[in-house]
């Protein structure tokens, strides 16, 4: 897999049906290694190791609805009152970070309505609040001690 624009992680892969596989430590299992997962697997580990989430708050590609469409959040903090805090939609690093991101993005918070939201696709990052139908973009991502869910 390529080189990212994110911390380096000691990552466990392996092969099966000749495929590579990669351990993610919030669903407790390998699961296909693919250039999204792999933004994935980095975006999940950066949030642990530089701002302090803990792995209880994850939750990993988890369904939704919106209106009645079927859909997966890649990646969605909770805070401690189990309420969505942080969600995340990554993307493959080839795949260019456009208004069609942000608005996949905005149609999550529509349904979910977390305090934060973040898009990467492991080259570029970026991480706002949606406050009034209006976007805020942040200068970091908020870490796990600065805030009193």
């Amino acid at each position: 897999m390529e080189s990212l624009n994110l911390p380096g992680f000691a990552h466990k892969v392996k092969q099966v049906n000749g495929k590579p596989h990669i351990f993610d430590i919030i669903r407790r299992k390998f699961v296909t290694l693919t250039p999204e997962e792999w933004v994935r697997q980095h975006f999940i580990h950066l949030l642990i190791t530089h701002y302090g989430y803990p792995k209880s708050l994850f939750a990993v590609e988890t369904g939704l609805q919106y209106n009645t469409l079927a859909k997966r959040t890649d990646i969605m903090v909770l805070s401690n009152n189990a309420l969505p805090f942080l969600l995340v939609e990554c993307k493959a690093p080839f795949v260019k970070v456009t208004d069609a991101t942000f608005a996949q993005i905005s149609r999550y918070n529509f349904t979910l309505q977390p305090q934060y939201l973040a898009v990467t696709n492991g080259m570029a990052h970026y991480c706002f609040q949606a406050v009034n139908g209006q976007i805020h973009f942040m200068d970091d991502f908020p870490k796990y001690r600065d805030f009193n869910p």
